[in-house]
């Protein structure tokens, strides 16, 4: 789940769909992924074992890629990498199609609770990609006393001077004012839903909010010191510690008392993908074990993975990539909605967004 406006979109989507055909013929892959979610040497590998080219492209979040794929990308992309929450809409709409299992015999090293998925069942349209948390980071230093719970977002009293921002998917922000609130991360409910708008009106109206962020900007901006406390992805903020241990070293992911989100990216073929039986190829490859492995390795998320656990780095089997035991107990998955309950989400969250 890392990042985690095109001019002209019309024409780059006619000309894309114009050059479908084109673009299976030329031996190519087209992958639609996340930012920073894929080891290059990965890529080479499966371009050298089929002899041909993969093209990616990048979303930040699971709105973007979805009104991608509603604008005409279907037929633009192989492979697509949405959370799990997102796949039954893409479902529904037609925007995925079924997937050949025959052609993916390397879907058996999954981990049982990843082959029948609440989201999928059966997992005939998705293939789990990687796993993870979202949760809080702050500055330990600004905050010496943190409390390990959502209140540093929503309580002023807690943080009433330090810029913090939220998260710009709007379930995600709402389950977390629902935690907040008592109702739980996994809320639903009409009244929940409303008093959560409420409170994410009230919090975005505060003097010290910045904006609504997604997750990895939001850890560059808390390592540049424009925000204090954000949310953003366990595996992203590892793998940015990593990479400068000195500025994360007063940086800290938690993963709040009240409840927090366990999320799935998987990986889906579009509707139309113009190379759906490379595309079964391209998915086969990621599960094998050393490959499953070498990916977890590269950008510090879970793997789900059962046959990738022997080739796993040593960190990526204790916290934050793997959560303990009563932080897991607070993990749900952020609820798939549809039908009216979708539709009075989407409303309750452009109110929060013009308000």
């Amino acid at each position: 789940m890392l990042n985690k406006t095109r001019s002209a979109l019309g024409l780059a989507v006619a000309a894309a769909m114009l050059a479908g055909v084109a673009q299976a013929e030329e031996g190519k892959l087209y992958l639609f992924n996340w930012t920073e979610y894929m080891d290059p040497e990965i890529i080479e590998a499966f371009e050298e074992t089929y002899d041909v080219e993969v093209v990616t492209n990048y979303f930040n979040s699971n709105p973007e890629m979805i009104a991608k794929l509603n604008a005409g990308g279907t037929s633009q992309y192989d492979i697509v990498v949405p959370s799990n929450y997102y796949i039954p809409r893409m479902i529904e709409t037609g925007l995925i199609q079924k997937l050949d299992r025959s052609q993916i015999p390397n879907f058996d090293n999954l981990m049982a609770q990843f082959k029948d998925p609440s989201f999928d069942p059966g997992a005939e349209y998705s293939a789990a990609y990687q796993w993870g948390t979202t949760g809080l980071v702050y500055n330990t230093e600004t905050f010496p006393d943190a409390p390990k719970s959502w209140s540093l977002l929503f309580d002023p009293e807690v943080n009433g001077d330090y810029p913090f921002s939220m998260i710009q998917d709007g379930q995600v922000a709402t389950g977390s004012a629902c935690a907040y609130l008592g109702a739980g991360f996994a809320c639903s409910g009409l009244d929940d839903l409303k008093n959560a708008a409420r409170l994410l009106i009230e919090t975005k109206n505060r003097d010290n909010f910045s904006g609504f962020t997604d997750g990895t900007p939001t850890l560059q901006q808390l390592a540049r010191g424009v925000t204090h406390v954000g949310m953003s992805f366990n595996g992203d903020y590892l793998y940015f510690k990593d990479e400068d241990p000195e500025t994360f070293a007063h940086l800290d992911f938690v993963i709040p008392d009240e409840g927090a989100e366990m999320w799935v990216d998987s990986m889906v073929i579009p509707s139309e993908a113009p190379n759906p039986e490379l595309a079964h190829k391209f998915i086969d490859f990621i599960l094998d074990a050393e490959v499953g492995a070498q990916l977890s390795n590269y950008n510090y998320y879970a793997s789900p993975n059962e046959a990738a656990r022997p080739h796993l780095d040593e960190v990526l089997t204790q916290p934050p990539t793997q959560p303990s035991e009563e932080d897991m107990a607070r993990l749900v998955f952020t609820p798939s909605l549809s039908g009216q309950q979708l539709q009075t989400f989407q409303q309750l969250w452009s109110e929060v967004k013009a308000r």
